[in-house]
């Protein structure tokens, strides 16, 4: 017979104590009667946790067994209680499940639940109640509880001392990524077996987290072994069951008798990792019927790993360490080998898991399975402008930038763990058209086939192009299971499996930017219910408002355009692809060859890369790079004597010059048309019926100018890149006669029209429109479409080129001035480049604006061709380093300005590799004026800054001061009251070495709030600086003492000092008294401003007689509200340099 242990507790509704009686069989067979006495508890919740009943008796202990064939469990209660057997407890449990409403309240007693058995007590209880206790001890047949143990009441703090919102409670230090488990032995002696290290019993990895309190492991106990000192266990199989992480750090026993079990242990601890996972079988420990959505608790209130952020999931006990890499085959075949033996689920869920599995583990064949790894950027959004509630990518300088530590899985997993209990998180990976946003999307998908990334059961990637469908007839099934790669065959178990764990799904929705109308599903009206079919719309809508599939992880893929970023704003995290580094760009040149059979090729193809500076600088876009590898294979067929183009437009030419040539008359002309009219309704995918032929579909699907996408129906095809529906939608407006002549400029969206603007979704078509348009017809527009099929494109040119002559690139924004300059270089027209380089302004600013590698380098190339000096703003603008070297050693370049960070990171550089000319190049044209120093981050840099300088001053080899700090003349500190006062004390440790600086501004419209010590700190200084001519202390709660410091330090600067603002400061009579001494000394003072003081008539009559005696004076303002008005028009009357405005 199994042995039963039940742990009663007390009734919580009826507030009354009472005694359960639990029928446990002794060696015999016979039952006794065990009585726990818990003890009157008359109240509510509060009572119980006040009382001295122990925490750990609130869950159920016990071995499952067939009810039907075993004895039953007798409750025996007082008269009035109500009782409830296992079957009614579990049909209660059912029927809860799907009402909202009762799952939500019975989610607020877990808390309470996790109140109770996170007690910092019993974290105390945990450390010292096994200190005493022997292996000897542990494992006799009882376990000695210390007495002060039992009898210490369980306090819990005062209402007043907990926090307001409980349900969002975390605990101050968060537990360690712990777990407990039970132990359990046949029947033998103990004390004669070799002791075994106890960590080595746990040498196993959780898989997936789908540990369940019903299901253990089993391990063989040789029969010797190695004496170490810990726990005795005895022979033949030991059981892990997995149980709540609550239980104190030790070991326990619980003796008690029965067929074949002498003792339960129960370890708490860290289980450390394993390679092997045992195949599991032999006798089984079973538990209470389970509450929903709470696997591996027996108690209808046991939070969920969902309900309790601190309790750790079971996928989050260890984590693997493993890098982001490409998994080989047999890893991820060995992955799966683990994860089928641990039958954890049912038979039809276990079925889909590895069907999923299989379904994303392929990876692709040849060139389109190189992996590349990219940086991931922390990204985040920021207002456009100061007047604008709209948002915007921010564009943070390079030094700057937040990668995210340990690419996409930890990545996932830090987002995962920071988000709230219960709770939809939004993970929006954003980048440029080419960036390599979908393959990302897909190395997730095959990153959780191969166990990367454990915290996620399942995992569902949708294109979004299947997700424009009409119809009111789709569930949430219908969206995880069919529109996928590959549709899935799922059971109605599997359904009701996902949606009772939400939080261990993952839902990928790639090209979020081609779904219609996606800025309103957060506002959406449709909010369907799980079980009520309705629009795909409807569904997204649920699911981003939070009310389908709650808890799950929303990861979409997006191009940061227009109103979309809106959308974005409430994500909870974003992230940005960066692109390729011009290292890693190379590494793919020649792995491509490599995968494509043509090694001999791969030097020569670098080589040809490499001749062309633009193209390389175009290869940061992974899309790009592989069409330059693509044409590069083509050309280096053909012969050794074959060179790349030198712009995008002949790129693409290059690569369907052939297939235009091969295919039926006018297939390219009609399939350029399908390409822009899909553009302006924002699409990239289309049905096959609107080729105009079978005959223009198949020649397009043959030469791989469309294809199937991965999860589209078989009618469904699209263009396998952006940029090549960007050249069809130019190549279809150059050749167009619908497109009538005046309208032809407004798509190169460089003076947008306030009336009926275009949109330019098609962002690539300016650049290959002017080059299709300008470029020699021989070896452009005629090699695609035929000498005959140009005639158009004669009087377009002449259009775009009066268009084009006519703007003035100085009344241009960052953005637009730089669009103009790609279309000029794409046109190779000498007329257009020299107009656009040679009306230039001297004085470029791209503060804000991202600069990316092609925009360095054309900006470059237009420099130089202008002929004439130039300074430059390149703060805020992302350029990498080897842009911002290239643009600094141009010797029309002489200032710029960037990041000082980027400016120092820079310098390290060069010096580093030896480039004595452009680091003295970079140091001399470099500078800082004027300087506002905004955060705290300013002034550390700044002070970087100065270290540099001070460790260049006493290197032996150079010397002098950095131009940089030598004239600087106007400094801001602007940090606000928080920051303020932290970060002056460093602001000045380095302001003497400005010898230059001529306007210290110490005013914000947040005030800094550097009060006296700030002042007298500043005073200290002023004998250095001999320039100073204006002093802003406006604002900076300064009193009397802070006054007196001031007037003690001013005789230092009464040469230099022009201006001096007090202005809305604490002064009284007693500081008016201390400036009104040294007034008379400050001879080149002009105006002082004390306005909105503290003084009083007295303090503003000893200013008034003091500035009879400074001819020199110009104007004092002094109006304050505590001088009566009568008073200062008498003074102002006296002295007409007196101003009360």
């Amino acid at each position: 017979m199994s042995c039963h242990r039940l742990a009663a507790a007390p009734e919580l509704a009826g507030g009354r104590g009472h005694q359960q009686r639990v029928r446990e069989p002794g060696n015999s067979g016979s039952s006794q009667c065990a009585t726990m006495e818990l003890g009157p508890l008359e109240g509510s919740y509060l009572e119980l946790l006040n009382s001295d009943a122990d925490p750990l008796c609130l869950y159920h202990i016990y071995d499952q067994m067939d009810l039907a064939g075993e004895e039953e469990i007798e409750l025996y209660s007082e008269p009035d209680t109500d009782t409830i057997n296992c079957d009614q407890f579990s049909r209660l449990l059912c029927d809860m499940e799907g009402d909202e409403e009762t799952r939500e309240a019975y989610a607020n007693i877990a808390e309470l639940d996790q109140y109770v058995f996170q007690d910092s007590q019993l974290e105390g209880l945990s450390k010292d109640i096994f200190k005493h206790i022997g292996p000897d001890e542990v494992i006799g047949d009882s376990m000695e509880m210390p007495a002060e143990v039992g009898q210490k009441s369980q306090k819990r703090p005062f209402p007043e001392e907990l926090p307001a919102d409980l349900k969002h409670w975390k605990p101050a230090e968060p537990p360690a990524v712990v777990t407990g488990s039970f132990l359990v032995g046949p029947v033998s002696n103990s004390s004669t077996l070799p002791c075994l290290p106890l960590p080595t019993l746990f040498n196993q990895e959780p898989a997936s987290g789908r540990m369940h309190l019903e299901e253990t492991d089993q391990m063989p106990m040789p029969s010797s072994s190695s004496s170490l000192s810990c726990l005795n266990l005895p022979e033949g199989l030991i059981q892990f069951v997995p149980t709540v992480s609550t239980v104190p750090q030790g070991l326990w026993q619980i003796s008690g008798t029965g067929t074949g079990v002498s003792s339960i242990f129960i370890y708490h601890g860290e289980v450390p990792q394993a390679s092997q996972v045992p195949p599991p079988s032999g006798l089984t420990v079973h538990g209470l019927p389970t509450s929903p959505d709470r696997p591996g608790s027996t108690s209808p209130f046991a939070p969920s790993a969902t309900d309790l952020p601190s309790m750790p999931e079971p996928a989050l006990i260890s984590r693997a360490n493993v890098t982001e890499h490409k998994t080989s085959p047999t890893q991820c075949q060995a992955a799966g080998e683990v994860s089928n033996k641990l039958p954890k689920w049912p038979e039809p869920v276990e079925q889909f898991y590895r069907s999923l599995q299989d379904t994303y583990r392929a990876e692709p064949a040849g060139p389109d399975g190189i992996l590349m790894e990219v940086d991931l950027v922390q990204a985040r959004l920021e207002r456009s402008s100061s007047k604008s509630l709209e948002r915007e990518l921010a564009t943070p300088d390079w030094a700057e930038r937040q990668l995210a530590q340990g690419g996409l899985a930890e990545g996932l997993l830090a987002a995962k763990e920071r988000r709230r209990p219960r709770e939809t998180q939004v993970i929006a990976m954003l980048g440029k058209a080419g960036q390599g946003k979908s393959y990302w999307a897909g190395a997730v998908s095959r990153a959780w086939a191969c166990g990367r990334l454990p915290q996620y059961d399942f995992v569902f990637s949708v294109p979004c192009h299947c997700l424009n469908r009409p119809g009111d007839v789709y569930r949430l099934q219908d969206l995880l299971f069919s529109l996928g790669p590959r549709p899935l065959v799922a059971a109605d178990e599997v359904f009701s499996h996902i949606v009772k764990r939400p939080d261990r799904v993952l839902l990928i929705l790639d090209a979020f930017e081609e779904l219609e109308a996606q800025d309103g599903f957060l506002h959406s009206t449709c909010s369907p219910a799980p079980a009520e079919p309705c629009s795909l719309r409807g569904l997204l809508a649920g699911l981003f408002q939070k009310k389908l599939l709650r808890g799950c992880t929303l990861l979409l893929t997006a191009r940061p355009r227009g109103r979309l970023v809106q959308s974005l704003s409430k994500a909870d995290a974003l992230f940005e692809l960066s692109g390729f580094s011009m290292e890693q760009a190379q590494a793919y040149v020649m792995r491509y060859f490599e995968c494509s059979g043509m090694t001999e090729h791969r030097d020569r193809a670098l080589a040809l890369l490499r001749d062309r500076p633009f193209l390389l600088s175009h290869s940061h876009s992974p899309t790009l790079c592989r069409a330059v590898c693509q044409l590069s294979e083509a050309l280096l067929e053909l012969g050794e004597d074959a060179e790349l183009p030198s712009t995008l437009t002949g790129l693409y030419v290059g690569l369907l010059g052939c297939a235009a040539l091969n295919g039926p008359p006018g297939a390219l002309a009609q399939l350029a048309k399908l390409a822009w009219e899909l553009g302006r309704r924002h699409q990239s995918t289309l049905q096959e019926d609107q080729f105009p032929s079978a005959d223009v579909r198949t020649w397009a699907m043959a030469k791989g100018l469309v294809q199937h996408p991965p999860g589209a129906t078989e009618s469904e095809l699209a263009f396998p890149s952006f940029l090549l529906q960007c050249f069809l939608g130019a190549l279809w407006l150059a050749l167009s006669g619908e497109i009538k002549d005046k309208e032809l400029p407004q798509y190169l969206a460089l003076t947008p029209r306030k009336k009926r603007p275009y949109d330019n979704w098609l962002e690539g078509v300016p650049r290959f429109l002017t080059g299709l348009i300008f470029q020699p017809r021989a070896r452009c527009l005629g090699a695609l479409v035929g000498p005959s099929a140009t005639a158009l494109a004669d009087r377009k040119q002449k259009v775009l080129a009066r268009y084009l002559k006519r703007l003035q690139p100085g009344t241009l924004r960052a953005r637009q001035l730089l669009e103009l300059l790609h279309c000029a270089h794409e046109a190779e027209e000498a007329g257009i480049w020299q107009h656009v380089v040679q009306e230039l302004p001297a004085r470029l600013s791209f503060l804000g604006t991202r600069l990316t590698p092609p925009d360095a380098h054309v900006l470059g190339k237009a420099l130089e061709a202008a002929g004439q000096d130039f300074s430059l703003d390149l703060r805020s603008t992302g350029i990498d380093p080897s842009g911002l070297g290239s643009l600094v050693g141009l010797s029309c370049v002489t200032h710029f300005r960037a990041a000082l960070s980027d400016t120092v990171a820079l310098w390290e550089s060069l010096q580093q590799h030896g480039d004595t000319e452009l680091l003295q190049a970079a140091e001399e044209k470099f500078t800082i004026e004027p300087f506002k120093a905004k955060s705290l981050k300013d002034v550390e840099d700044l002070g970087k800054l100065v270290q540099t300088q001070r460790t260049r001053s006493s290197s032996e080899d150079t010397a002098g001061e950095l131009p940089a700090v030598r004239d600087l003349k106007k400094l801001e500190f602007a940090l606000g009251p928080i920051s303020g006062p932290q970060a002056f004390p460093k602001l000045v440790r380095i302001l003497t070495a400005f010898s230059s600086l001529q306007h210290l501004d110490l005013d914000a419209l947040s005030e800094n709030k550097i009060g006296d010590e700030g002042v007298s700190q500043l005073s200290a200084t002023f004998p250095q600086l001999k320039s100073l001519e204006t002093l802003n202390l406006s604002q900076n709660s300064i009193t009397d003492l802070g006054a007196y410091k001031l007037a003690e330090g001013l005789p230092s600067l009464a040469a230099s000092l022009l201006r001096l603002s007090l202005y809305n400061n604490c002064i009284c009579d007693m500081g008016a008294e201390s400036l009104a001494r040294v007034l008379p000394d400050m001879v080149s003072l002009r105006v002082m401003d004390v306005q909105y003081n503290k003084f009083t008539a007295a303090g503003a009559q000893q200013l008034a007689a003091s500035l009879r005696k400074c001819p020199h004076v110009e104007t004092l303002a002094m109006w304050t509200p505590t001088i009566p008005f009568s008073v200062q028009e008498h003074l102002q009357q006296q002295d007409s340099r007196i101003s009360l405005r």
